[in-house]
């Protein structure tokens, strides 16, 4: 038998009117969808699919187990446990999409199991979506760039002192846990700088100075400093 053929498919930042055409189209003609997390109706990428794609509830969904943790030795672990329920599910000659919230390149949980199953010789293939950062800015109605500034994407979970010495653009994403830190270095540095609260989803809230920025914020909080 033929093995089927895995889609990393980024289904955008939260608005359901940012899924691409492709990311629905290849939705729509897999035979299975996976998504990550415990349950497949708790996931934020399947809610959004969901409200964008026909038909995505008669589809088998089944969710992969992917801890929040910095641990390797369980990340590693959850990782093969993963590839070998994508790969059995190939395994049958079956197409598999799985979802994942904005760019599958970008710190995406997907892309663990991507390299694992191309490492094993799986076909697997990445569909863009939708960054958050630059529905982000749209959002706050700026840009991130322009003519020769460098723009820095920053995971704020992990330690973002250095990375705001950076000249250009500095996004800082999932900002939620670093949020009281992060603001009183902005403070120090009197730095022009605006924020997101979960772009696109139920609850958007817009911060436009570093002051107006809360010392508590959801997972989703995206911040942009700029020169």
């Amino acid at each position: 038998m033929e093995r089927g053929k895995l889609y990393g498919v980024g289904v955008g930042p939260g608005d359901p009117e940012l899924i691409t055409l492709k990311a629905v189209r290849i939705i729509e003609e897999s035979d299975i969808i996976a998504v990550p997390g415990e349950e497949p109706q708790n996931s934020m990428a399947y809610k959004i699919a969901r409200e964008g794609c026909r038909n995505l509830e008669k589809k088998e969904v089944i969710a992969i187990p992917m801890p929040m943790t910095k641990e390797e030795g369980r990340l590693r672990e959850s990782h093969k446990k993963g590839a070998d329920v994508l790969a059995g599910i190939l395994d049958r000659g079956k197409q598999a999409a799985f979802l994942t919230l904005g760019d599958p390149s970008l710190y995406s949980t997907y892309l663990y199991l991507h390299k694992i199953l191309i490492s094993r010789g799986y076909e697997a293939e990445m569909v863009s979506g939708v960054p958050s950062f630059c529905a982000g800015a749209a959002a706050l109605n700026t840009g991130l760039v322009e003519k020769g500034e460098s723009l820095h994407v920053i995971p704020a979970s992990y330690s973002v002192e250095d990375a705001l010495k950076l000249s250009g653009t500095k996004v800082l994403m999932k900002s939620g846990k670093k949020l009281k830190q992060v603001k009183q270095r902005l403070l120090q540095q009197k730095a022009r700088a605006v924020m997101v609260e979960n772009c696109g989803m139920e609850g958007e809230k817009h911060y436009n100075s570093p002051e107006e920025i809360p010392e508590e914020g959801s997972y989703y909080s995206l911040i942009i400093i700029k020169e």
